[in-house]
């Protein structure tokens, strides 16, 4: 793991698997039980996180890493758990590290592009009102296309 790699201290660990864990809780809420966004953008959005607290980050940086990821990765469809969701877990995991060193060098998507808002609270609120209202119609098609093949 990445906090190996470092020789993080076991408490830098677990405060990053934290900060992980509850920014990936803090979008789901929002998101909702089931959605046709892959879980693979939440849960990378909050691994993103962990690995800005790893390279000493703080949270202003960790801000600008969930921008970086809701900017890339939004879209992302869930079309069912199989075998290549591991594809889809790859692009999260290195999503993940990307956003994070943009982050780490200052470098974020600003309210000028797509949904990115200045307030990094209204880009996760945005990402989950896609996931959530706005996809409905394509889970709807995604598992129509599934169930007629």
């Amino acid at each position: 793991s990445y906090a190996e790699d470092i020789n993080a201290t076991e408490e830098q660990t677990i405060r990053a698997l934290t900060l992980s864990h509850l920014t990936s809780i803090y979008i789901k809420q929002s998101l909702g039980r089931l959605s046709a966004l892959c879980g693979c953008v939440v849960a990378s959005t909050g691994a993103s996180s962990a690995l800005v607290y790893l390279m000493g980050g703080g949270y202003n940086e960790v801000c600008a890493a969930i921008k970086n990821m809701v900017a890339n990765l939004t879209g992302m469809l869930c079309d069912g758990a199989k075998p290549s969701c591991a594809m889809k877990v790859s692009s999260g995991v290195s999503t993940a590290m990307l956003s994070a060193m943009l982050a780490m060098n200052n470098k974020c998507v600003t309210s000028a592009e797509g949904i990115i808002a200045d307030d990094v609270d209204q880009s996760i609120q945005n990402l989950t009102s896609i996931g959530r209202d706005a996809m409905t119609e394509t889970d709807k098609l995604v598992l129509k296309i599934m169930t007629c093949k």
